[in-house]
């Protein structure tokens, strides 16, 4: 029979090679980046927004005559002030200009269904314009208005 050694055979030690390698990869891609972010390598991969976007250059602003809406019948005979200017694509002014007395009657229509007391929450405006700009966007179709800018809104 084969002669079975008492004596375990001694534990391998690992090798500290992969760790210490990996703490040095570490280190380096660490120290690479914070040089490349420190020195502006990183911004000059950016693209340039320093330059007007098209869209900026090819805006036009259309003024919405200001109105006075009187709001529901639970609101005491509170009266609101309400004007705004919309931007437009340059190519696109002529048409939203025809569409002004729609836009008026949407905008007319909305505001005299808000409920009175919405008006004296905080970031009401906010709201508000954002479901202007959407039934305006409705109104005129896709893309010929880019954004509403209240310039008057006045609660008496």
């Amino acid at each position: 029979m084969a002669e079975i050694s008492a004596e375990p055979a001694p534990p391998r030690r690992r090798s500290r090679k992969p760790l210490l390698l990996g703490l040095v990869m570490a280190l380096a891609l660490g120290g690479g980046g914070f040089f490349a972010a420190y020195s502006g390598l990183l911004l000059s991969l950016l693209p340039d927004r320093s330059t007007t976007s098209g869209q900026a250059v090819d805006s036009e602003f259309v003024a919405v005559e200001p109105m006075t809406i009187s709001l529901g019948a639970s609101s005491q005979s509170r009266h609101l002030r309400f004007a705004a200017a919309l931007e437009v694509p340059r190519r696109e002014q002529a048409e939203v200009v025809r569409l002004m007395p729609r836009i008026r009657d949407v905008l007319n229509g909305y505001l005299r269904a808000v409920d009175p007391q919405e008006f004296d929450q905080p970031g009401a405006l906010v709201r508000i314009r954002a479901q202007m700009l959407r039934r305006v966007q409705i109104v005129t179709g896709e893309g010929r208005v880019r954004d509403l800018l209240v310039t008057e809104f006045v609660l008496n």
